[in-house]
């Protein structure tokens, strides 16, 4: 069945609702010959003849009719499916709006890279989204979507692939004791003041990106809030503090005075895909699978 044109099928399956070539030529838009030429094809590689013809009428062959009852649930199952993709590729048309908190990480690169891939027609904006503002911008549809940190509780909101799962790191001044460690265990955070986050972050969001007591009960001090993830940086290069940071951040924020050490028995951060409920949109789902498929 090498090289089986489709032609050929549409016009086996014309000519066998009309048995007519005449009929069936029109309908296809091409001559009475030319479905002659398309049948003879077909049967050549299916090695036996489909349709009888006589100077009275066209029917079909025993082979011709089995041909026919196998060939028509196939035949609408591939024209589903590519109505199906052309539906999807008009619905993906325009502009996305991807929000990125942080540094994003690989993936979210990769997964942009692919869906320009997949949807030429749709243009992708990366917009930036603060640090103390995790979900303002999809809930004031300043994007379609974004990336941010975990947890997402907010009931207007749906939380889709989660992805770049990494272990925390602490950003600490280089002059501090424990900067030159491999690395730290939750207890040495006693031993820092941890920069947070201030609002308009949920309190809940802003409580998983600090730690206030250690496992064991000692106190962590607290350091400065900040709103921004620069803020943030400045501080620690300023050795007004330290701050826990995803992976993907640490290594993209890379600066002399600032060591990033991973700390180890701490809950991994990880970042997942936001969009809100009430705007899910083709081209949503589509750049949501094509994290799914990167990551």
């Amino acid at each position: 069945m090498t090289g089986l044109e489709v032609r050929e099928l549409e016009a086996f399956l014309v000519l066998a609702e009309e048995l007519h070539f005449g009929r069936a030529g029109e309908r296809l838009y091409v001559s009475q010959s030319r479905v002659s030429q398309l049948l003879r094809a077909l049967e050549q590689r299916v090695g036996a003849r489909l349709i009888e013809r006589t100077s009275r009428k066209v029917t079909l062959t025993p082979l011709g009719a089995d041909f026919l009852a196998q060939l028509e649930p196939a035949y609408a199952a591939l024209r589903a499916t590519v109505d199906s993709v052309r539906a999807t590729a008009r619905g993906t048309e325009g502009v996305l709006r991807i929000g990125i908190q942080g540094s994003g990480s690989e993936y979210l690169t990769e997964a942009i890279e692919l869906f320009r891939h997949r949807f030429p027609a749709c243009v992708t904006e990366v917009v930036e989204i603060p640090l103390a503002d995790p979900f303002g911008p999809v809930q004031r549809s300043e994007v379609d979507i974004a990336a941010v940190l975990l947890p997402m509780g907010e009931s207007d909101l749906v939380l889709g692939q989660v992805f770049s799962e990494k272990p925390q790191m602490l950003a600490m001044h280089t002059g501090h004791p424990l900067a030159a460690r491999t690395s730290l265990s939750p207890e040495d955070l006693a031993e820092f003041s941890l920069i947070g986050v201030r609002g308009p972050a949920p309190h809940y969001w802003r409580r998983a990106q600090s730690v206030d007591v250690t496992p064991g009960g000692r106190p962590v001090p607290a350091g400065p809030g900040v709103g921004t993830l620069r803020e943030g940086i400045e501080l620690v290069a300023a050795g007004q503090g330290a701050m826990l940071l995803c992976h993907p951040t640490a290594v993209f924020h890379d600066r002399p005075e600032v060591n990033y050490v991973p700390v180890t028995g701490l809950a991994h951060s990880r970042l997942g895909l936001v969009w809100h409920r009430n705007r899910e949109t083709t081209r949503v789902r589509a750049f949501s699978r094509a994290v799914a498929a990167v990551s």
